[in-house]
């Protein structure tokens, strides 16, 4: 094949990891493979990754468990570990970078990556495709195009185990006559319904519209996913992330409750994690919310602006216990919940309350917390308000999640 045009010179590869968590469990338990493989969370409730055999019987991500028993009763299904995946990702990390000389770490399943100059295209996604299976036993897509937004929906396209390189703008106009909006990342459907009635429904049709237009209705960030979609690389490949603008922590609680006690115990559970991230990172919030998020899709939240930025557990559980109260339904079961922190300050980059209270005694008790913890088990000190959580923390594979992975760009 010959090279690529002058205009195409500069190209951005995209790789996702093929039913990830599925093909993760196949690596270190082979005879899984070409078997009917779910993973399950959330304490069994739900199917959160199907194998190519349960998507054919109809088997859906997010599906409850019974319901897929029900379709697929002779399927295996395990318990997902996100220690493991975290090891099989950063195995595909360090295969990449042999390969390309810049490479982001997008998500636990996604890379981006630089082609490197002089490289053909076509060969190098074949190449890169057939590494992670030789040196990882993982398949995966790839897909190269002009910029991150045209390869990751190249790669939905060619799904799975394909490789391939946008050449031409041919081919890239007829990929994105295939792919609705809502396919690019960053385009919600909330966003999708303000842009309906002007006919805009494909990426084509994004594309092809007056920019003017698209910064009206999406504002500059709609913008640049237009300068994307059009072959100009403004979002650049990332090899260090860049400091956080907003933490968080949470997610789904398992099975849905109505116990005041049973979900406060989860907010705690959740700020313990979330002080771990602040302290990882070495940020202050001066600002957090809660979210509570309810059995029928409904959400309730509230925030505290802090009196002086902190990471100190006591201190945040009393603003997020102003939260809880703001935001508890009596009778209105929860199924899951965020912690979010912003307006985030370096540590001394603050003037002190006038009337904080002395750090020492809070900074020796979480000193001695986090060196047992990390040497005994990551909860084995907790707060006495997470008791009534026992049953989830006797599951050790809940104790570890996507979240819990660092240095990835969508967290």
């Amino acid at each position: 094949m010959s090279a690529a045009p002058r205009s195409f010179r500069r190209l951005i590869g995209h790789v996702d990891g093929d039913a990830f968590y599925v093909n993760a469990e196949r690596i270190r338990q082979p005879f899984l493979r070409d078997k009917p493989v779910g993973v399950i969370s959330n304490q069994g409730y739900f199917v959160i990754a199907k194998s190519n055999e349960m998507k054919r019987l109809g088997i859906t991500t997010g599906e409850p468990l019974p319901d897929a028993l029900q379709k697929c009763p002779e399927g295996i299904y395990v318990k997902r570990d996100f220690r493991w995946y975290e090891v099989v990702s950063r195995k595909m990390l360090d295969c990449l970078r042999q390969l390309s000389p810049c490479v982001e770490y997008y998500s636990i399943d996604e890379l981006f990556f630089v082609v490197p100059e002089g490289a053909q295209p076509q060969s190098f996604a074949e190449e890169v495709r057939a590494r992670l299976w030789a040196d990882v036993h993982l398949p995966v897509t790839v897909g190269i195009a002009r910029s991150r937004t045209l390869a990751k929906l190249l790669g939905d396209t060619i799904k799975p185990f394909g490789a391939k390189a946008l050449l031409s703008l041919e081919e890239e106009r007829a990929i994105l006559a295939t792919r609705s909006i809502t396919d690019i990342t960053g385009i919600s459907h909330r966003r999708a319904r303000r842009l309906e009635p002007y006919g805009l429904k494909t990426c084509l049709d994004l594309a092809q519209a007056p920019p003017r237009l698209i910064r009206g209705l999406l504002t500059v960030v709609g913008l640049r996913l237009w300068h994307e979609l059009n072959g100009e690389a403004v979002e650049p490949v990332r090899p260090q992330r860049p400091r956080h603008k907003i933490l968080s922590r949470g997610g789904s609680i398992g099975q849905a409750s109505t116990r005041v006690g049973r979900v406060w115990a989860f907010v705690v559970r959740n700020l313990e994690r979330f002080v771990e991230e602040l302290e990882f990172y070495a940020v202050r919030p001066g600002r957090v919310d809660l979210v509570l998020r309810f059995q029928d899709d409904q959400a309730a939240s509230a925030g505290c602006r802090l009196e002086t930025p902190t990471a100190r557990f006591d201190l945040l559980l009393d603003y997020f216990r102003v939260c809880f109260v703001r935001c508890w339904q009596p009778g209105r079961p929860v199924n899951g919940m965020h912690l979010i922190g912003t307006d985030l300050h370096q540590p001394g980059s603050y003037p002190r309350g006038l009337f904080d209270p002395p750090d020492e005694p809070a900074r020796t008790v979480s000193l001695v917390k986090r060196q047992i913890n990390e040497r005994l088990g990551r909860f084995l000190l907790r707060s006495g308000a997470t008791l009534p959580l026992d049953d989830v923390y006797r599951d050790d594979a809940l104790n570890y999640d996507a979240c819990d992975i660092r240095g990835k760009f969508c967290f």
